[in-house]
């Protein structure tokens, strides 16, 4: 029971399912909400994100699809080859509410 609200209190009520979303997708593997793993919390991603506006979906949408290094330390983000297009931007979207 204990787990179940932690995990309520870290997850939007709306992002259910792009929390699923995340996890088939594999980012849990290296990312969580509230802390960093492997790559950063996405709770510090949407911080970094916050003054970017409109462009801030798109440019982290890319960076899933694309992967990347050097923004957040030595070790790179690998490009996520099989995230569509739109899954991207909804899990872009996702990690940006996570504020």
């Amino acid at each position: 029971m204990m787990l179940l609200g932690l995990i309520v209190a870290i997850v939007p009520q709306h992002g259910w399912a792009n929390l699923e979303l995340a996890k088939q997708r594999h980012c849990l593997s290296c990312h969580r909400v509230d802390r960093k793993i492997v790559g950063p919390a996405f709770r510090d991603i949407a911080a970094r994100y916050k003054d970017a506006g409109a462009q801030a979906e798109l440019a982290l949408a890319n960076k899933i699809q694309r992967g990347g290094g050097g923004a957040w330390g030595a070790v790179p983000m690998p490009a996520m080859t099989t995230v569509t297009n739109e899954e991207a931007r909804v899990l872009a979207r996702w990690v940006l509410e996570q504020r």
